[in-house]
């Protein structure tokens, strides 16, 4: 395995998804990581990345004194806010830094040099890599661990249906109305076949649709998790040991995930989607990895798992340019 000289730095606004991603692909470089989480104020929040000029300018005193030389040997951000930042690293380090950017910076790729954005996105170009799905920590090692840490979950009644919610999207139904499909088509199988129903929430999800979901599933063996007053996470648990994951289809992240496990997985569609997050739909579907909530699936042929992949593709890329650096 190439060994990489320097640091990486690991870019992100709040978002979970977004640091997630970013992580996922840094911790797989085998680089010292520093995480900072970098929010412009306006006009660069609503401009980024096109708005380079001044662009240290617009971050607190804090966070000014963190984005300061010396500066890594790599950056990775992930989401439009940390493009800025990846962006103006090329000449802040006058060529130094590698810069990373994940998901389509919706600018030319060329300000980067590699772009990774999900096929679906449409982003092409020479320095462009275009995963099915979105980057991720899941690994078989990955799902030991959260075995391990949540092992009283294999004592419930089999199968373990482990159910993702996500939260409204511009364009998908995400109300009362859908969660009381989403339920009614969950409970209907747990009837017939038995098992457990392991529910959680994310950040986006509603309180009312999570004390919704809380009260349908009140006398089905199982949990609903929807924050630390329910104790700590069991994510990596419930998708260590689901039988069959049901997904919500507003989260690409979540599908993704989901479709690295292994098992079958399942979603509700309502209505027609927006035009992008259709075409991912489609990619799972047409692959076998992605099933409607009534439909019996076997297991995919392999899980999806893309991160791997991309890093020994990045590292060998970094070496390249340290090689002919030095």
């Amino acid at each position: 395995m190439l060994k990489l000289q320097g640091d990486c730095w690991v870019i992100t606004d709040g978002a979970a998804g977004n640091q997630r991603q970013a992580l996922a692909l840094a911790n797989l470089l085998d680089m010292p990581v520093r995480h900072l989480q970098l929010e412009p104020g306006a006009p660069w929040s609503w401009l980024s990345p096109r708005l380079a000029w001044g662009a240290r300018l617009a971050l607190t005193a804090t966070q000014r004194q963190q984005f300061a030389p010396p500066w890594p040997s790599v950056a990775i951000g992930c989401g439009r806010a940390s493009a800025l930042y990846t962006r103006v690293l090329r000449a802040l380090s006058r060529g130094h830094t590698y810069t990373v950017q994940i998901l389509d910076p919706r600018i030319d790729p060329r300000h980067w040099d590699t772009v990774i954005a999900p096929r679906h996105d449409g982003r092409t170009g020479p320095n462009v890599i275009q995963p099915l799905g979105s980057l991720n920590p899941v690994d078989d090692a990955w799902l030991q661990d959260g075995r391990d840490a949540d092992p009283a979950l294999a004592d419930l009644p089999r199968p373990l249906v482990g159910v993702l919610l996500g939260g409204p999207r511009k364009g998908i139904p995400f109300d009362a109305a859908y969660i009381e499909l989403l339920c009614e088509g969950l409970l209907a199988r747990q009837r017939a076949e038995g098992g457990s129903l392991l529910a959680l929430a994310s950040r986006r999800t509603p309180a009312e649709l999570t004390a919704l979901v809380r009260q349908r599933f009140a006398d089905v063996p199982g949990l609903v998790w929807s924050g630390y007053d329910d104790g700590s996470n069991p994510y990596p648990g419930v998708l260590g040991w689901a039988d069959r994951l049901v997904v919500t289809p507003d989260s690409v992240n979540m599908l993704s995930e989901a479709c690295a496990v292994g098992c079958p997985v399942h979603t509700l569609v309502v209505a027609p989607l927006p035009e992008k997050l259709e075409r991912f739909h489609r990619a799972l579907r047409d692959a076998g990895r992605l099933h409607a909530l009534d439909t019996i699936a076997a297991p995919p042929a392999e899980p999806l798992r893309e991160t791997a992949a991309i890093a020994e593709m990045l590292r060998s890329r970094i070496a390249m340019r340290q090689t002919r650096v030095d």
